[in-house]
């Protein structure tokens, strides 16, 4: 997000205020995590579009140069091995928007996070 745009009330208006190929790739990252975890709320948290059930399961964010995704530390350290083509941190990845999206790695670690979450009740954070 462009640090001169208005916090979006929803996924639907982070998203349509990117350019038309980013737009497309975020559709198609929101549509594997909404199959990955359908029961999961969507909501803007941190001014990102983010995924809850049971307190935080994954954020991701378009950038000028890749899109981040936000699956936790676990998440991270759980696929550390799948990940090492990508940038990552503590608890993010970068998937440069040059490249396909791994978008059935996106489905493992959204459905692990939802497992993970699956453990614990109440609202979370």
């Amino acid at each position: 997000m462009k640090a001169d745009q208005v916090t979006p009330e929803n996924i639907d208006e982070y998203i349509a205020g990117f350019p038309p190929a980013v737009r497309a790739i975020l559709g198609i990252l929101r549509q594997t995590i909404r199959q990955a975890a359908p029961q999961a709320t969507e909501k803007i948290s941190y001014q990102m579009p983010t995924y809850f059930l049971n307190g935080n399961l994954v954020h991701f964010a378009a950038y000028k140069n890749h899109i981040g995704f936000y699956p936790t530390p676990s998440g991270i350290s759980a696929f550390q091995d799948d990940l090492k083509a990508y940038k990552t941190s503590k608890g993010a990845v970068q998937f440069p928007l040059d490249k396909p999206l791994p978008l059935e790695l996106v489905k493992r670690m959204v459905e692990f996070r939802v497992v993970e979450n699956s453990g614990k009740t109440g609202k979370g954070k």
